[in-house]
């Protein structure tokens, strides 16, 4: 590799920008390609770069939040997103928003002017064959592109978003939910976590499920629904006991509390090795965010259920990042090729602009003949990095940065409150002390 490699980034949303000024601030030079305003996509119609589509906001900006301690994060490293989003905040009580015109003028402005970056508005259908490429796709990836990508992901490019909720293990009540494998006993070691109903809470958990509100599709979004992933009230219109012999069929689960199968038994698989987060299984859907936290709160067991993630099902195209990416959301076997952006694995603007900042980081160490690095796991930067190389997760969908993805913590069990303080507090000493370390020096970072 020659001292000063030419780099290519695909795509000028928050994730390419982001990575396009990280390396050019380290005097590396890039070439940024952006498809507007050749083309847009459905959901675009600004032609500046970084456009924000479905919100102004980038979520809550409190320390105590994981998404707030990513935004803390990326601050303390130079981030060119949260800089101009810093300037051109409207007031949002504990969340950070923007003026949304104004947000993407001055990225761009700033990406354009600057010397070292080379803007190209044109559609790329090909791979580049540079020494060094960033794709840096949003969730409506070009098809084109899309189809020049198959060869290098396989199958494991995904089109649409099929995810159930997520709930946080530390608030399920263990008095009622138990543990145990399907035809095994209860015991330490079963795979899954099971929430058993009776027939009165089953009959009205699907009474409450039938009469849900939906989130409405965009017109561009012909969601094909496939038997392993239909959603929950497709299945409910199928008949009122669908459920009780699909995804909630209790056969084989013995609740230990009563020594036989319920009614019905809703399941829960975990989402990391650390089983800080489980998965509601069978429970992807299309209904809003209020009336999914109705149905969850009907579930015995998560009445008080701390929710991570709520169900969705959209377009999302993005790749199956634990088998396609290493931790450094290289390429498994191109290492000329990264992924940066929600095509990579992450969900939601502050992730997709954390994406762009760890690539441009890691392509900087790159050409400068430095290891590449992982923040510690303990941080918001090292908990989504975390997320995306998880080989544990065998049913991978994107996700927003939250504490169930960081390491639990050690000593006396604390109450919500002091738990997130003290994650934010870990979070916060283990990025200053990395800082120090020579991976931080070697790519300039303060």
């Amino acid at each position: 590799m020659n001292a000063r490699p030419q780099v290519t980034i695909v795509g000028g949303g928050l994730a390419g920008c982001e990575a396009a000024w990280q390396l050019a601030e380290r005097q590396i030079p890039v070439t940024l390609y952006e498809m507007k305003p050749e083309r847009f996509s459905p959901a675009h119609s600004n032609p500046d770069l970084a456009e924000l589509v479905c919100s102004n906001s980038l979520r809550a900006d409190r320390p105590t939040n994981a998404a707030g301690l990513l935004k803390e994060e990326m601050r303390i490293l130079g981030s060119l997103i949260m800089t101009a989003a810093d300037k051109t905040k409207v007031a949002a009580g504990n969340a950070l928003a923007v003026d949304r015109q104004a947000f993407a003028r001055k990225i761009t402005e700033k990406i354009e002017n600057h010397p070292l970056i080379t803007t190209i508005r044109r559609e790329i259908t090909t791979i580049p064959d540079n020494e060094i490429v960033i794709i840096a796709g949003g969730p409506l990836t070009s098809d084109k592109l899309a189809a020049a990508l198959t060869p290098l992901v396989g199958e494991r490019l995904h089109f649409y978003d099929a995810t159930a909720p997520i709930v946080s293990a530390d608030s399920i009540d263990y008095e009622i939910v138990f543990r145990a494998n399907r035809y095994e006993e209860a015991g330490p070691d079963g795979d899954y976590l099971n929430c058993p109903l009776t027939e009165t809470q089953y009959l009205e958990l699907i009474k409450t499920i039938a009469a849900g509100d939906q989130v409405a599709g965009r017109d561009f979004e012909d969601i094909k629904v496939f038997e392993g992933c239909m959603p929950i009230e497709a299945m409910v219109g199928r008949g009122p006991l669908t459920l009780a012999f699909g995804p909630l069929k209790p056969k084989g689960l013995i609740d230990p509390n009563t020594g036989r199968e319920a009614y019905a038994t809703v399941q829960l698989r975990s989402e990391n090795k650390a089983r800080t987060m489980y998965n509601l299984v069978g429970f992807q859907t299309r209904l809003t965010f209020p009336w999914q936290e109705k149905v969850i709160r009907l579930i015995p067991g998560l009445e008080k259920a701390e929710i991570l993630r709520f169900g969705t099902m959209h377009r999302n195209t993005f790749i199956d990042a634990p088998r396609v990416l290493n931790r450094f959301f290289q390429h498994h076997t191109e290492s000329r090729i990264f992924f940066a952006g929600q095509i990579s694995g992450v969900e939601g603007y502050p992730e997709s602009t954390a994406s762009g900042l760890i690539v441009g980081l890691q392509v900087a160490a790159l050409i400068k003949q430095q290891k590449l690095f992982v923040f510690p796991e303990t941080t918001a930067l090292g908990a989504l990095t975390g997320h995306i190389s998880n080989t544990h997760n065998r049913h991978f969908q994107p996700m927003n940065i939250n504490f169930g993805l960081f390491p639990p913590l050690e000593g006396k069990k604390r109450r919500k409150r002091e738990r997130l303080e003290a994650k934010a507090e870990r979070a916060r000493r283990d990025l200053q002390n990395w800082l120090k370390s020579k991976s931080a020096r070697a790519i300039g970072l303060p």
